[in-house]
């Protein structure tokens, strides 16, 4: 199916983290099908102009602040038929070992704040009686990876609010599609913040040895997965079926090798492989 069909179906679209990654890649393939997209990023000046693309300043920190900047931004718009919540960012550390308040923020805008756009965004999509919610969730929902307990946490959450709001939504015009990328050559590896960790952790050198095993096999993960127009043309797929569900996207192994083991296999199995995996 042509890209350009989108548009029949849809007319404006709102995408946080829109600059780089898999949120620019979003936000190209939707201009590409016809679709007005407003983009969001931290700093607008990161957005690359194009017609029939509007930069947004949004900072996902401040709740309130977000949801107004979204409300006024769905005012221009006329309304969003699709809205991508992409924003986020990783933390790799151990868990135990790490000030909380680095977890307490990645909670707090990676899960509160994208629920609470969420809600403004389908208060609208339901008055309209039409819509796609597209919560980007991660593999990493169920396959956790190590030291990046609260990332996993984070993702496992948007996936049981996307379920449940499927269910709630059936019948109403609107939809909700799970969207849970593997790796992709984002450069995500470059900006995941590495805190500080404490002295009791540096005085262990055994599990100083298992992070950097865990840290290097990351790295060459995200280094040699699909290209981000891989995950947008998933995307784009989905919103042209226009049914709720859960997507997967990625390499082989994770779109749908992963899922058949979480699905058949044991917990004690899914555990075993990526202890493997992971070196540890």
């Amino acid at each position: 199916m042509s890209a350009a069909v989108l548009s029949a179906q849809y007319r404006t679209a709102f995408v946080t983290g829109a600059s780089t990654g898999l949120g620019l890649a979003f936000a190209d393939m939707l201009l590409a099908g016809g679709v007005e997209v407003w983009g969001t990023a931290r700093d607008p000046a990161r957005l690359r102009p194009r017609d029939g693309f509007h930069a947004v300043a949004l900072e996902l920190s401040d709740g309130a602040v977000a949801e107004r900047i979204f409300l006024d931004a769905e005012r221009a718009a006329g309304g969003f038929d699709i809205v991508i919540n992409n924003a986020g960012f990783g933390a790799f550390g151990a868990f135990a070992h790490t000030e909380f308040s680095v977890w307490e923020e990645q909670l707090r805008l990676m899960l509160v704040n994208t629920a609470r756009l969420s809600h403004a965004a389908l208060r609208g999509m339901l008055a309209r009686r039409r819509g796609a919610l597209v919560n980007i969730s991660s593999i990493a929902g169920e396959f956790g990876m190590p030291y990046q307990a609260v990332y996993n946490t984070t993702k496992a959450g948007l996936s049981a609010l996307n379920e449940s709001l499927m269910y709630e939504l059936q019948g109403t015009g609107v939809i909700v599609l799970d969207f849970r990328p593997g790796d992709y050559r984002t450069d995500f590896e470059g900006s995941v913040r590495r805190p500080v960790q404490d002295a009791a952790l540096a005085a262990d050198a055994v599990n100083t040895a298992r992070m950097a095993r865990v840290w290097a096999t990351f790295v060459a993960m995200m280094r040699t997965g699909p290209a981000p127009a891989h995950a947008a043309a998933t995307l784009q797929r989905a919103l042209l079926r226009g049914r709720s569900g859960t997507v997967r996207s990625g390499r082989f192994f994770q779109a749908v090798l992963g899922p058949f083991l979480a699905r058949f296999g044991s917990l004690a199995l899914r555990r075993k492989v990526q202890e493997k995996y992971f070196g540890l």
